[in-house]
């Protein structure tokens, strides 16, 4: 099932020579605001490939070229620093385990973000982090304030099934998800299929995230849908994937998840 973003055409004057010239100047400038309207709005158009389930609503797009996606992974090897000590571990039903991949946090001044058990504070946006951000709110429309970092060395680093439906997140916001260096499976299951008393009969939904490629988990797939990136031993290449939020500043203004999805978890 694939869906496309089309650039909508630009409106055209019909070819008049009746057309007095001062008419044609403001035609012509009417034109080019509009022109610079759009490019200001969407300056980098990609065509987005629509993943659909029950309760799931995905859309993916190659937003960076080979060359550009190579690029951007050196300089983030150069510029992030992975966290360690207490931050570099995670809370599971009381008990603590180091993370099974690197880990760093980066958004505007002063946000934090708690997920299990270990608030985090962003650090300032680097360079590269700034671009990236920049490139998947013109392709989307969105706007992020913070980004989690994840670095796996290799097929063996990995991230279990979860959900990201912490209370600091805008619900109403996509989770947009960028991954440069080596494709990895991403696996989501219905949370009616998981434990050992499933409730129903859901497939999986695999899909292979691509070098310099894009995901958009839109409303209400974090409500319905795990998701994790299970073990690769073949893989030998690292991946660096990027997880950007918008987290609320006032969560007393937080939007009702129920109005908008018409359902609770």
């Amino acid at each position: 099932m694939e869906e496309f973003v089309v650039r909508g055409q630009n409106k055209r004057s019909p070819a008049n020579d009746a057309i007095s010239p001062r008419k044609k100047i403001k035609l012509e400038r009417m034109k080019q605001e509009e022109e610079e309207e759009e490019e200001d709005e969407f300056s980098h158009p990609v065509p987005w490939q629509k993943i659909e389930a029950e309760g799931l609503d995905c859309d993916y797009a190659l937003l960076f070229s080979k060359e550009e996606a190579d690029h951007l992974l050196k300089q983030l090897e150069e510029e992030v620093v992975y966290s360690t000590g207490e931050e570099a571990k995670v809370q599971i039903f009381g008990k603590v385990y180091d993370i099974p991949r690197k880990q760093a946090t980066h958004g505007d001044a002063g946000l934090t973000y708690t997920y299990s058990g270990v608030a985090r504070l962003a650090c300032p946006w680097t360079p590269t982090l700034e671009y990236i951000r920049d490139a998947v709110t013109k392709a989307t429309g969105q706007t992020f304030n913070f980004v989690l970092v994840n670095r796996y060395k290799d097929g063996r680093d990995h991230m279990g099934e979860h959900r990201d439906d912490e209370k600091e997140l805008d619900p109403l916001c996509p989770i947009a998800s960028v991954s440069l260096g080596a494709p990895r499976d991403f696996v989501f299951r219905h949370r009616d299929t998981r434990g050992k008393r499933t409730r129903r009969q859901i497939e999986p939904v695999k899909l292979e995230l691509a070098h310099g490629s894009l995901l958009l988990m839109n409303s209400p797939t974090n409500t319905f849908w795990y998701h994790g990136l299970p073990v690769r031993k073949k893989i030998s290449l690292p991946r660096v994937n990027l997880t950007f939020r918008r987290i609320l500043l006032d969560q007393k203004k937080r939007p009702s998840v129920d109005s908008q999805q018409g359902t609770s978890d």
